[in-house]
């Protein structure tokens, strides 16, 4: 008998769920590869501010990208459902987002930052070092004047000294 013919649904959840600590525990001991496993759209817009650390953005690990490919199969599906897009797929816009952002930055909004923006279902991440809360609000305000986007979310933090608000390349949060 197989494993998908097994005729006892509770133990073949068991085996499942051993089988899958066992992978992410082997994945955490030999150092996941981190991979942007569905090509969303990770772009720096800015380096003026040497030492902000760098975000990992859409970078993840399998076992990640694992858990996170249903919810972005309904939440990318959802939009269109709801007759909030014309697309079928939210996550269509993003590479159209991307270049938008490339073509209309703004570098007076940027000046003197670290930014790097993450574009996934139409929202925009803004993750980096700024120089005041001030700048920080004009690149909300900036990016959520591009065509598409239905929402910004900026974690920043002033200067390059503090804790990141985000999850970097060097270390997962």
């Amino acid at each position: 008998m197989s494993f998908r013919t097994c005729r006892f649904p509770r133990l073949r959840t068991l085996i499942a769920a051993a089988l899958a600590g066992v992978f992410t525990i082997s994945a955490k001991a030999e150092g996941a590869v981190l991979q942007n496993w569905f090509d969303d759209p990770f772009l720096q817009v800015s380096s003026d501010m040497p030492g902000c650390p760098q975000p990992r953005g859409p970078y993840m690990t399998e076992a990640e990208r694992t858990s996170e490919a249903h919810s972005r199969i309904e939440r990318g599906t959802s939009c269109w459902l709801a007759g909030a897009c014309a697309e079928p797929n939210s996550y269509r816009y993003d590479a159209s987002i991307a270049q938008a952002v490339g073509r209309q930055a703004d570098k007076e909004v940027f000046n003197g930052s670290s930014i790097w923006l993450t574009v996934q279902r139409r929202f925009i991440r803004a993750e980096g070092c700024v120089t005041d809360r001030r700048q920080a609000q004009a690149i909300e305000r900036w990016l959520g004047g591009i065509a598409d986007v239905e929402r910004v979310i900026v974690e920043v933090m002033q200067g390059t000294r503090d804790r990141p608000p985000y999850r970097t390349m060097e270390a997962p949060k």
